[in-house]
């Protein structure tokens, strides 16, 4: 049976989370794509490392609770929990400091055992009428 943590889309979330946006150097191509909601697509493994840093100030206590990983080749997918609490504006949400949990999907295209490009689907209906204000 596979071992979550042990795939590439777990280590970059976990990473991610940690705020150690430097592992992305050894999970995301550096021309990786990530198609995200809220204006949040990045075109590049230094764009994206931009957005987790903007998102953990804002947010220092953001989680990706992997739920479960399906591989297929080189693609992985997994069904996340993400928490949090928006402590200050990010992505065109405002820092009201009420907390949210929402689900997401995370489909990612590997190259070479690296992210070359992914899609995160979340469900931003729930995260807006949590964090609202």
């Amino acid at each position: 049976m596979l071992d979550p943590r042990q795939t590439v889309v777990f280590r970059w979330l976990a990473s991610g989370d940690a705020g150690d946006v430097d592992a992305f150097d050894d999970l995301l191509h550096a021309d990786a794509v990530v198609h995200a909601p809220l204006g949040l697509s990045t075109a590049s493994a230094a764009e994206e490392k931009a957005v987790w840093q903007d998102g953990l100030k804002a947010m220092p206590d953001l989680r990706h609770e992997v739920q479960e990983v399906v591989v297929d080749g080189d693609v992985e997918m997994a069904r996340v929990v993400v928490t949090g609490t928006m402590g200050a504006g990010f992505a065109g949400l405002e820092g009201t400091g009420r907390s949210f949990r929402i689900d997401q999907a995370v489909i990612t295209h590997l190259r070479d055992g690296k992210v070359i490009e992914a899609w995160e689907i979340a469900d931003i209906a729930a995260l807006r009428e949590q964090v609202a204000g």
